[in-house]
């Protein structure tokens, strides 16, 4: 039996912080722009850094979703991803401390696939069990809990 070394990769970011709410992150070759909603003292550039938590789960999602599809032999299409989350902003603010900041997450995916309901549920089966920013945010079941809701148009 061959044994199979596990593969890490030691990636790096880079941030300069322009003021006390904006962070402009290179990744790659491109910047992102985190920021606060003027409200809160930003310039709303960009999204807060919890709400790119929440985007960096759906992105992934949606990657992982079209890999498996992929690897079943399923062509998706018109793929759209919603999330519902409950966040404890209290922490965030330094009001009290927060052990989990998001507890329930509810995403809602909806595609068309061709095939059957038979055929697409490995995909359903395994998005939480490949999706690394899913994994993140229950790890260890101590975290958030994240509930998948699929809304699947298949055609022949």
């Amino acid at each position: 039996m061959a044994i199979v070394e596990k593969k890490v990769n030691t990636l790096t970011q880079s941030a300069v912080c322009p003021s006390h709410s904006r962070t402009d992150v290179s990744v790659r070759d491109v910047v992102a722009v985190i920021d606060e909603p003027i409200a809160r003292g930003g310039t709303n550039m960009g999204p807060t850094p919890t709400e790119t938590l929440i985007v960096a789960l759906i992105a992934c999602s949606n990657v992982i979703t079209n890999r498996l599809a992929e690897r079943e032999g399923v062509e998706i299409s018109d793929v759209k991803i919603d999330a519902q989350y409950d966040f404890f902003f209290r922490g965030a603010t330094l009001k009290e401390i927060v052990d989990i900041p998001f507890t329930n997450i509810i995403l809602k995916i909806s595609c068309n696939a061709t095939g059957t309901e038979e055929k697409f549920q490995p995909i359903k089966d395994d998005l939480s069990k490949y999706c690394p920013i899913a994994k993140a945010l229950t790890a260890g079941g101590h975290g958030a809990k994240i509930d998948e809701v699929w809304d699947v148009t298949y055609s022949g």
